[in-house]
């Protein structure tokens, strides 16, 4: 049987994303029910970049699950230095039963899937954050019931945020409208495919360098930090340059009335987004770190039962 991996949203269905959503949800409404279900199971944590939400959602999910996470550093592994990617993939398949990456380059992810025998998981690299955006999409569900026929607006850079934010878009039937200065784009390789899939589903996709225009009617406004870890070097440039992409009061007033606030943290208050709108009654970004935990409990057992 051909091993599932999760390094894209891609690799789901839009059947496999309402599962894992079905999933999450019960797990968060009745945890105890699935105590033990993946008794005995190990999942191998790599970790090239620091982490916060991604190491302590996993870990306490593969335990609250019965199974142990192991906390694997780049200096525990020198993954890609003093040992192939590929002879690292063989040999943690031989140990553990799933592993969990997150890396700087997505090629190291893409590697590990082809040469690894157990299930793959992105935890995130430079191109995508998949289990982030899962678990965005699941929130949002929980706070507007539905999905399709909506409109998720983001605003800022175009990273691997905003890539997997596109991927999901099709996946649940959400419009998508992405503003960002020129020259900060998504991959155009991205929003092609993205593009290309959205007309297949009956999905809008707009790129606009306006913030207003994507803004305009949405239900749901979304933003990331300005410079990611490893651009700190243009973080002063990226201040000037982004300072008219910030998430305020008077930007969510061009959103529905009911729209909600979502960041992926963390987050740089009087940047991105004001402190008005992350710490006011629009703000769902606790909900969203929260919901880390429950969906990625639901993608290990998609993936390991």
């Amino acid at each position: 049987m051909k091993v599932r991996h999760l390094t894209s949203i891609r690799d789901l269905s839009s059947a496999d994303v309402t599962e894992v959503f079905r999933l999450a949800a019960d797990m968060k409404r009745s945890p105890d029910r699935y105590t033990g279900a993946l008794a005995g199971k190990t999942l191998a944590m790599i970790f090239q970049k620091p982490s916060t939400r991604t190491r302590v959602s996993f870990e306490v999910g593969i335990y609250q699950l019965g199974g142990i996470g192991l906390h694997l550093s780049g200096n525990d592994l020198q993954l890609g230095r003093g040992e192939t990617i590929a002879d690292t993939a063989r040999v943690l398949s031989r140990y553990v039963d799933a592993i969990m990456a997150r890396t700087h380059a997505h090629q190291d992810i893409v590697e590990l899937a082809r040469d690894a025998s157990v299930p793959v998981i992105n935890g995130l690299s430079d191109l995508l954050h998949p289990c982030q955006a899962l678990a965005d999409y699941f929130t949002l569900l929980e706070h507007k019931q539905t999905l399709r026929g909506r409109k998720i607006a983001y605003v800022g850079d175009g990273n691997n945020m905003c890539h997997s934010l596109l991927y999901g878009a099709n996946k649940v039937g959400m419009h998508i409208a992405v503003a960002t200065p020129q020259g900060y784009e998504p991959k155009s390789i991205i929003m092609k495919s993205v593009q290309r899939e959205a007309q297949q589903v009956g999905v809008q996709v707009t790129l606009t360098e306006d913030p207003g225009v994507a803004v305009e009617g949405a239900d749901a406004v979304y933003t990331d930090v300005w410079a990611s870890m490893g651009q700190e070097a243009e973080a002063e440039v990226r201040k000037g340059i982004f300072r008219p992409y910030q998430v305020n009061a008077s930007l969510m007033a061009r959103a529905k009335p009911d729209a909600v606030f979502m960041h992926c943290l963390p987050a740089h208050r009087g940047e991105e987004v004001s402190a008005e709108v992350i710490d006011g009654p629009q703000s769902i970004v606790f909900d969203q770190a929260e919901n880390r935990l429950h969906v990625q409990k639901a993608i290990l057992h998609f993936l390991l039962r």
